[in-house]
């Protein structure tokens, strides 16, 4: 299966298939024909697994969210420096969103720039993160606020890769996927009798589609953040600790709100919010709120959200399908949280 991705000034596919890896080197020869190094940063928890047999200078990184800051790009780009890697090279990153977040930005800024192509190991990354070039690190005050649009040289999904993937890994994954269905209007009941390469397919067409018409994020393509307003709030708080949830475990949680919060202003019957959460419930996906969770700190993250201009901002559900929807009130939102935490405990 191959997905193209038009964007205007980078177009590349998204090539999905079992032993899609052995591609590289073919892949490499056509978008980077004058690199005499191929730069292969790979997810250390997954470098041993019998599947990779990925060729190149072979350097292995950390791959998880707390990996993703300025002070651990600049750790690797000194680890580049010392290949004698220069931008006519190409940089491989595989492993799950947070590896291709990294290396996308690393290789954004690596001498101003240098291609990646990102081999997503997750069903995370092979359905989201990955595609659309996206890329950043995380701050204090909250996940990917340092980070680029910079388009990769091709995305590799090889369905192979997800054979040794962790089981909460793999159902985590789905939240994404369930995402696009969701913003599709298709009937939550449909996903469940679906096929994983079909769930797969659509959420990489639409998210080829979304990205296409909306490079940068400037109207359609904020409607890939359903969810994930209360998700990175949640995030935010956890990413460091033990306890952090998956991405897609917080997305999961995110779906449910913003349904609760989209029936609150009557943009949708609370049927809508118990068959999200049905579907997530099914997949094995948490829909309740970290008891933990500080929800003054949570509205205060959810402030400073990327897509935030003019006072909370939710992508919601309404009669015309999904909308970014900007100015909520503080306290309607705090209501909302409030009684999700009670069906919580």
């Amino acid at each position: 299966m191959k997905i193209p991705v038009r964007v205007a000034a980078n177009p590349y596919d998204v090539v999905v298939a079992r032993g899609a890896r052995h591609d590289i080197p073919a892949l490499i020869t056509q978008r980077a024909p004058r690199a005499r190094q191929v730069v292969v940063l790979v997810d250390e928890a997954i470098s041993s697994q019998p599947w990779f047999d990925i060729e190149g200078v072979i350097i292995p990184i950390n791959g998880g969210e707390s990996s993703k800051s300025l002070a651990y790009v600049e750790q690797v780009a000194n680890d580049l420096s010392r290949t004698g890697v220069t931008r006519q090279d190409i940089l491989v990153a595989v492993g799950g969103g947070a590896t291709t977040d990294f290396v996308g930005l690393l290789g954004a800024l690596y001498q101003r720039g240098m291609p990646v192509i990102n081999v997503p190991t997750t069903v995370a990354g092979m359905s989201d993160a990955a595609i659309g070039g996206k890329t950043g690190v995380n701050i204090a005050a909250g996940k990917n606020l340092l980070g680029t649009f910079t388009q990769p040289a091709g995305v590799i999904c090889d369905l192979d890769t997800l054979s040794t993937l962790p089981p909460r890994d793999a159902v985590a994954g789905e939240a994404e996927m369930v995402k696009c269905w969701l913003i599709s209007q298709r009937p939550t009941s449909d996903y469940l009798t679906a096929d994983f390469e079909t769930r797969l397919e659509h959420a990489i067409s639409l998210k080829a589609q979304i990205v296409a018409a909306d490079e940068r994020e400037g109207s359609t393509r904020a409607l890939l953040n359903y969810g994930h307003t209360l998700a990175h709030a949640i995030e935010a708080q956890f990413f460091d600790g033990d306890d952090a949830p998956r991405h897609g475990e917080a997305v999961a949680v995110g779906l449910v709100f913003a349904d609760m919060l989209a029936a609150s202003l009557g943009r949708c019957d609370v049927s809508r919010v118990a068959s999200t959460r049905e579907v997530l419930r099914q997949l094995g996906l948490p829909v309740s709120l970290p008891a933990q969770l500080d929800l003054e700190e949570t509205v205060s993250f959810m402030r400073r959200d990327k897509k935030a201009h003019g006072g909370l901002t939710f992508v919601l559900t309404g009669d015309h399908g999904c909308e970014v929807v900007a100015g909520i009130d503080d306290a309607l939102v705090r209501g909302c949280l409030d009684t999700f935490m009670e069906e919580s405990r």
